[in-house]
């Protein structure tokens, strides 16, 4: 994995910097593992815009992908590294002993051949899946779940992990990737390793069209807006337009919106950084 700079032979590549896509090793999906993807453009179901600056952007598919990893104890060879349009992280094909083939999130250093295996019984090694009991304290560790068998839902972004700090009876203690401390069940599964793809936040765009390529409009600051359109529009000439505020006028600068009574709040040891 790296990155590649291009020459400035336009002004779009000038200051583009893009992945090198030297660890893909297929160019097309698996059939069986991808579905149609619908764009919406922001339109709920009676066509009112109830997200704006989305729209556009190439046509997807998606990728299924596997992440409760629940075929226990059932080794699988890694058959590609792929490129996911739907998301920062690449995906890897596994080809299971007995014929299943299900998509991963691909974690740093997966090498295509090697055999990977979820399970109480499995080693800690990249790519294998455990239970937070059987990993080691200090470990790295990515697609983490929070409830027993609803599958993995933190860390799944590239480059992201979080580390395993300590176990106390039916709770491990997790060093999250936003900085926060928390409890979770020990009964819960975890994937070795961190999410491949950790110079994604090092690229550029390098143009404005490549951002309409992935379906993002041009974003207009709310100080530009009118009155009706937003709680900082309107004024004469360059005003400031008072307090930041989102569009519904909740203050945007310091003003905590969690909820105070929320179930996992006792869960949350250290807070995130700011």
């Amino acid at each position: 994995m790296g990155l590649r700079k291009f020459k400035p032979v336009t002004p779009g590549t000038r200051f583009r910097v893009g992945a090198s896509f030297s660890e893909i090793t297929a160019t097309k999906p698996e059939k069986s593992l991808v579905v149609s993807s619908k764009k919406s453009g922001g339109r709920n179901n009676t066509g009112k815009m109830t997200m704006r600056y989305m729209g556009g952007g190439h046509k997807k598919s998606y990728r299924l992908i596997d992440f409760k990893r629940d075929k226990f104890n059932i080794p699988a060879t890694v058959a590609t590294v792929e490129y996911d349009p739907n998301r920062t992280a690449r995906i890897a094909l596994l080809h299971y002993a007995d014929g299943e083939k299900r998509y991963i999130i691909a974690p740093e250093g997966l090498q295509v051949g090697q055999t990977v295996v979820s399970g109480e019984t499995a080693v800690p090694e990249v790519g294998n899946t455990l239970t937070l009991a059987k990993i080691p304290l200090g470990s790295i560790i990515h697609n983490v779940e929070i409830h027993p068998g609803r599958g993995a839902q933190l860390a799944r972004s590239a480059g992201a992990y979080a580390q395993l700090a300590a176990r106390d009876g039916k709770y491990a203690t997790l060093k999250m990737p936003s900085g926060e401390t928390r409890l979770i069940l020990v009964t819960c599964l975890a994937t070795i390793g961190a999410v491949s793809n950790s110079d994604h936040a090092n690229e550029v765009l390098g143009k404005a069209g490549r951002k309409r390529w992935l379906g993002r409009r041009p974003r207009t600051r709310p100080v530009a807006m009118n009155p009706v359109d937003h709680p900082m529009g309107g004024g004469e000439g360059r005003s400031s337009g008072g307090q930041p505020r989102s569009r519904n006028g909740m203050y945007s600068k310091g003003f905590k919106t969690r909820t105070l009574k929320k179930y996992s709040n006792r869960f949350i040891i250290e807070k995130r950084k700011k």
